[in-house]
């Protein structure tokens, strides 16, 4: 086997192909994990609703009602393992008039033949008690306690540093160019590479460019439709108001704006569900930030009171087919994760663990390596409700470089700078950086800290 050999090359560093190359590295295998963009998680995976969806409200019966109950359990046990912060707040579908009302029972029982029976009906009356900040006019609800809120950054960056520290070949700034069919696997050219990459198997994981590399392959079956959401997120003082994740009763094409609480303690309101040709849109527009504040308005009148931190919009990976667009095909030695959508981060360790036991029985050699030989991996918890460097007295008196703050809004320390930038994945740009380390995503967004968060970025943290 030479160099530019593989046994498996993962296409796409997003949540789920970076879950994938996890998976496949807990087994004695050679993987390389393509990313086009410039860091690992910068694209559909960055720019989510950052909810850990139990799938209650799946279509029973798909891949992705199966998959997303499965991802739930194994992110959030991994979560715990690692240091990835969730907080298990629970949800409320709220009912705002007697359609919606009458459809709560029905909702409930698709949730039950997902498997989650704990769901029940909320009076107005404790409804009003639980989230007293709710506009008027709600006529009840329904309670899912299993849904939680997680860091969106923190997860596909654990699992791709996980599949880096156990030997996978991770390339940025990889993209592919095509793919060619060898007896033996796979040839997969690279833009502006002198060299290709051999593969015995290859897998699809490119998100919204998933159908572009499918026909790659010569398949055909499904064609992306970037479905934009976007998002609004609101000042840490709003955080109070709500206690729950304020979901909306869904209708065919979208879940609905939501309201939630996030684990960096700001409220978060959106997403809008725009199809549209560009699968580079993710600015946001004038009239979906007013659907937004209109919606806001009606659900949560006093959040349209506290000051909007930031806006961003987010471009998921839609198809004309209903579920997730999963096979593996033994012959051809190729596999497909596309139309992954809004459930996918939930769904992603479940996909991982799908994909791989389908290659297994595909002709992939699955050897386990040793639990010894595997890294046990920490991650930073960038959860406002975990402790953090500024407040640890014990952590600053070992190394006084965690009380030096650099980012005031967000309380982020030179220490923390300094460890992302000598992680096993470095941030290349202050986007990286801010969703390693939360340095610029606070009220200010850079003004006071900007300067000096690019120069340590640019001379490395020294």
């Amino acid at each position: 086997m030479t160099a530019a050999e593989r046994d498996v090359v993962v296409v796409g560093a997003g949540v789920v192909g970076a879950a994938i190359a996890r998976d496949l590295t807990r087994y004695d295998l050679r993987v390389t994990l393509l990313e086009a963009g410039p860091d690992v998680g910068a694209g559909t995976s960055k720019a989510n609703t950052a909810l850990l969806h139990t799938g209650f409200d799946a279509k029973p019966g798909t891949i992705e009602a199966r998959l997303v109950r499965r991802g739930c359990e194994l992110l959030a046990g991994y979560a715990e393992q690692v240091g990835i912060p969730i907080e298990p707040t629970g949800a409320l579908l709220v009912a705002w008039d007697d359609e919606q009302l009458a459809a709560l029972p029905g909702i409930a029982e698709r949730a039950r033949r997902n498997g989650h029976t704990d769901l029940r009906e909320v009076p107005p009356d404790e409804l009003r008690r639980r989230e007293p900040h709710l506009g008027e006019g709600a006529r009840g609800a329904l309670e899912v306690p299993g849904e939680a809120i997680v860091c969106p950054f923190t997860p596909p960056l654990a699992f791709a540093t996980d599949a880096v520290l156990a030997g996978c070949d991770l390339r940025r700034g990889a993209r592919v160019a095509g793919l060619v069919r060898r007896e033996d696997g796979w040839e997969v050219l690279l833009e502006g590479a002198t060299a290709s990459l051999r593969a015995r198997f290859v897998v699809n994981a490119a998100g919204l460019h998933s159908d572009e590399v499918h026909r790659m392959a010569g398949r055909d079956g499904f064609t992306v439709t970037p479905r934009r959401g976007e998002l609004i997120v609101f000042d840490k003082l709003a955080r109070p108001l709500v206690r729950h994740i304020l979901l909306a009763v869904p209708t065919a094409t979208t879940k609905g704006v939501l309201i939630a609480p996030t684990v960096f303690g700001n409220v978060m309101l959106g997403p809008t569900a725009e199809d549209i040709g560009d699968r580079t849109a993710t600015g946001s527009t004038a009239t979906g930030l007013a659907r937004l504040r209109a919606e806001g308005r009606r659900i949560m009148p006093a959040l349209l009171e506290h000051e909007v931190t930031a806006v961003y919009a987010g471009l998921r990976a839609a198809t004309e087919h209903e579920d997730f667009q999963i096979e593996v095909d033994a012959d051809a030695r190729y596999a497909c994760a596309g139309g992954i959508r809004s459930t996918g981060l939930s769904a992603s360790m479940a996909i991982a663990e799908e994909i791989r036991e389908r290659l297994g029985a595909a002709g992939l050699e699955l050897r386990p390596r040793s639990p010894d030989g595997l890294p046990r991996l920490r991650v930073p918890n960038l959860g406002e409700a975990f402790p953090r460097p500024y407040a640890q007295p014990d952590r600053i008196a070992a190394d006084p470089e965690y009380g030096r703050i650099v980012c005031f809004c967000e309380r982020v320390t030179r220490g923390e700078i300094r460890d992302a930038l000598a992680s096993p994945i470095p941030p290349v740009d202050p986007d990286g950086l801010r969703r390693r380390t939360r340095a610029l995503m606070g009220r200010c967004q850079g003004f006071s800290c900007a300067a000096t968060v690019g120069a340590l970025l640019e001379d490395g943290g020294a």
